[in-house]
């Protein structure tokens, strides 16, 4: 804390000691008033100007050191001043001074509350951002609720000091009249407990909640206008249409078929999307192979003196297919029409709100989800239209190895991608324009990565950037210019083959959303509000088109807030949870993340501390031959709340599993500690770090008890 911060709180305290030790609350008792009430009168009678402006300071002070008195002060102003300036009085003087509370509260406190509580407080804040002035006004119209504590606990908050001031001085003044206007009958009034009845209190907090009704209403009228431009059909065809097959889509129409809507489905390619056909399954059969390949040529490792392979790549990409064609069934078209979903082939136009055109079919649907997903982005680099590019999306064609790869971006999936050929014999070459790969991930999490890409034969050009690409009749070369500390230098590097990697765009036009004028984020995905609905309350979007997580995991996530509140929504809605979101980049060693990591946490300035485990002495990982990696965990100071956690190493998505759980539910590394884990298993490794916490926060006066405790138990 500050100096001036240390100085400010000194005074207050002192303040608020002094008020004690004089028991200067003897002066606010309600019996002792009310026998000085007739001098009090006189006073103000003598002097009305003097003796209100005193009462007026009186008050402010009393309110902004949050000093218990204000409802007896309040009683006195209706009993020397009278209801209308009474009423004048006290409610500007308590609102000056609630403002000045909330003041001093957010000058002291609330960056050291933000530090320590970063992601509670986050979640706070946002409520605030959106309904703070509703939530406050219906605490000032509840009596009993202490204004003193609403003042403190709302400096800790975001919400304007302009927005408390009036919202308060609103908030405040029903109260304020009932007891101003009780204390022009003072004489009669025993406690200041005998004002509230039930009655009162039950009208102030219907009248509290009011504002929050009303803002539910407006928020209707709202929907209801943006969707009175179009006609609404007397009848529907369908509870729900979903546009899109991939991972959103198909959780999406599974739910809706489970809860027996009305449910069609319209994939204008393959079922399945991207998951299925493009992404996570063919590039995880592809490692697969990859793996074994290079688990054979580094057979010495496991004893075995000598060992040859031999492999032809046009039937490792025909496994890929088989893998695809294995889990097809999952996502097929029987699969979904026997679960009662109708399925279309086909390009879907949305037309209106409650219509979507296919073909020359016109359906009507109170609902509709969008689950359009993405395609990989193709930056506009000079000469790169005239290179028969490749990207994830038809890298699957390949059935010839390419000898030399270069492989655009340092993501996770031109990571995986190159790592893959690599093993399967291709010279690669990945460049990237960022100072390392994952930049999401930590410095020495990146590294970790570099050194098992580089062990792999991968030339990873760093803090380069590509500026053109050239075809002769000889070779196919790109330009690329360095930067950092080869600042300026120009590399030219001949490649058979290119794929470019550096990023999906959400696919969100042709079809329709463009008309309907459905608002599209900077970052190119479909806006969406908590609840994953768009402009429209009735069209919702999910998965790789609505961001902001591109995961499969995360599109299924979505896709079932997306459809209940699509299906359920007039009742209630649920919006969406992203407190634990976890990833994986299945490079090997496979790189795992849940929630925050360092860089991120010293970006928000998060307080934390770090644990970890090294799996290099993991029992499991050195029989596996698979000793490397580690596990990064952040836990809240001195506590075993976990704000996030890394795994490197084999296995490590699986690993997180645990972890993630762990933040879900609230359960901090203690809980793991006391788990058993089966031995020898790599899911120790989870056990380890929490033993390393736990380790690091056991006192040293602890054990140095038990030590002296033993030698008293060995008679020493």
């Amino acid at each position: 804390m500050s100096q001036p911060r240390i100085l400010l709180l000194f005074v207050a305290a002192l303040a608020i000691a002094g008020f004690f030790y004089l028991d200067i609350n003897a002066f606010l008792e309600l019996n002792y008033l009310k026998a000085r009430q007739a001098e009090l009168s006189a006073i103000v009678a003598g002097a009305p100007v003097k003796a209100a402006a005193s009462y007026f300071l009186i008050y402010v002070v009393f309110t902004a050191l949050s000093l218990p008195g204000a409802a007896v002060l309040t009683l006195l102003g209706g009993g020397i001043f009278g209801l209308i300036w009474g009423t004048v009085l006290v409610s500007f003087a308590s609102t000056l001074g609630a403002t000045g509370a909330f003041l001093l509260s957010r000058y002291l406190f609330r960056a050291a509350v933000a530090r320590r509580f970063q992601a509670r407080m986050s979640i706070i804040d946002k409520g605030i951002a959106k309904d703070g002035a509703f939530y406050l006004f219906a605490l000032r119209l509840v009596p009993i609720f202490p204004f003193f504590v609403i003042n403190l606990l709302m400096g800790l908050t975001t919400i304007k000091s302009r927005t408390f001031l009036i919202v308060s001085q609103l908030g405040m003044l029903p109260a304020t009249l009932v007891f101003v206007n009780a204390g022009t009958q003072i004489a009669k009034i025993d406690s200041p407990g005998d004002i509230l009845s039930p009655m009162l209190i039950a009208s102030f907090a219907a009248l509290g909640i009011l504002p929050l009704i009303m803002k539910k209403i407006v928020a209707r009228a709202k929907a209801r206008r943006v969707l009175k431009a179009y006609p609404r059909p007397r009848r529907f065809d369908r509870n729900l249409i979903v546009i899109g097959a991939g991972s959103a889509g198909l959780v999406s129409a599974y739910i809706a078929a489970t809860t027996k809507a009305k449910v069609t489905l319209i994939e204008k390619h393959l079922m399945g999307g991207d998951c299925l056909n493009t992404g996570c399954i063919p590039s995880k059969a592809l490692l697969r192979s990859a793996k074994a390949v290079h688990q054979i040529r580094q057979s010495k490792r496991y004893g075995i003196a000598g060992s040859e392979v031999e492999f032809s790549f046009a039937e490792v990409m025909e496994r890929v297919q088989r893998v695809i064609k294995s889990i097809a069934p999952h996502d097929s078209i029987e699969r979904y029409t026997e679960m009662g979903v109708e399925c279309l082939q086909g390009e879907a136009r949305i037309l209106t709100p409650f219509s979507v055109q296919i073909g020359d079919r016109v359906l009507t649907t109170r609902s509709i989800i969008i689950a359009a997903g993405a395609k990989p982005f193709v930056p506009p680099i000079p000469g790169l239209d005239e290179i028969d590019y490749l990207t994830s999306d038809n890298l699957w064609s390949l059935r010839e190895l390419p000898r030399r790869l270069v492989v655009l971006g340092g993501g996770p999936i031109g990571c995986e991608i190159s790592q893959a050929f690599a093993r399967l014999g291709s010279t690669v070459t990945q460049v990237e324009m960022a100072p390392r790969l994952l930049m999401r991930e930590d410095e020495e999490v990146s590294a970790a990565l570099l050194t098992a890409m580089r062990r792999d034969g991968v030339v990873v050009e760093l803090n380069c950037r590509v500026v053109q690409f050239r075809r002769t009749a000889m070779a196919k070369t790109v330009v690329c210019e360095t930067a950092g500390d080869a600042l300026g230098e120009w590399i030219e590097i001949e490649f058979d083959a290119v794929v470019v990697a550096v990023g999906r765009k959400a696919n969100v036009s042709g079809y329709g959303l463009e008309e309907l004028g459905v608002s599209i984020d900077p970052d190119g995905t479909i806006s969406t509000d908590e609840f994953m609905a768009t402009d429209f309350p009735n069209i919702f979007a999910c998965g790789d088109v609505a961001g902001p997580y591109q995961f499969t995991h995360t599109a299924s996530h979505q896709a079932w807030y997306a459809t209940i509140n699509g299906l359920f929504g007039d009742f209630r809605r649920f919006a969406v949870d992203y407190s634990a979101i976890p990833w994986c980049t299945f490079t090997d060693p496979e790189i795992a993340r849940v929630g925050l990591n360092e860089a991120e946490a010293r970006d928000r300035g998060i307080v934390y501390e770090l644990t970890t485990f090294d799996i290099n002495d993991l029992d499991r990982a050195i029989a596996d031959e698979v000793a490397r990696g580690c596990i990064r965990v952040l836990t809240v100071p001195g506590k075993d709340k976990i704000l996030g956690a890394t795994i490197v190493g084999e296995h490590a998505g699986d690993l997180l599993a645990e972890f993630v759980l762990a933040m879900k539910h609230g359960l901090g590394l203690s809980k793991i500690l006391q788990t058993i884990h089966i031995y020898p298993t790599l899911a120790e490794a989870n056990k380890s770090v929490a033993g390393a916490w736990r380790r690091a926060h056991t006192p040293a006066w602890l054990l140095k008890t038990a030590a002296r405790y033993h030698d008293w138990r060995l008679g020493r």
